[in-house]
């Protein structure tokens, strides 16, 4: 049985916002398809030369009364960064909250503007720990 990877799905209340926040992690829209009878977009975004890696935004135009709260989203995506401290200080410069800062150079969590869980790894080996992440507490959860 041969079995290849096409995507990851996450269901999304505010679409303007969360193309925002995964653009903010450098992913470019790849693909959308909105369909007038369903009354619903899909939005394909990658990260630059990784496009047979996408996430799908899925986003209902009447609304979605069960996000966030009836489970239907899963553990966390994982992204590998170049610069781990560059990158957080990118995105909490854009108001994105750190919630697990990268004290250990290593690994950091931030969340989607609809709750999702974003794991930021260091490529290669960790980062020699510095302020301000390593003083720094976690927020909320991841």
């Amino acid at each position: 049985m041969a079995l290849r990877y096409l995507h990851t799905m996450v269901r999304v209340r505010d679409l303007e916002a969360s193309l925002a926040f995964y653009e903010l992690l450098g992913l470019k829209e790849k693909r959308r398809i909105d369909n007038e009878q369903g009354r619903f977009s899909l939005v394909f975004l990658a990260p630059p030369g990784q496009e047979e890696c996408p996430i799908e935004l899925t986003y209902n135009w009447d609304g979605d009364p069960g996000l966030p709260s009836d489970s239907r989203h899963f553990g966390h995506l994982a992204y590998g960064v170049d610069d781990i401290y560059a990158t957080c200080a990118h995105l909490q410069a854009h108001g994105v909250t750190i919630n697990r800062p990268p004290r250990d150079g290593r690994m950091a969590f931030v969340r989607s503007p609809d709750n999702i869980s974003i794991e930021l790894l260091q490529n290669g080996p960790a980062l020699k720990p510095a302020e301000p992440w390593l003083s720094m507490g976690n927020t909320g959860h991841w």
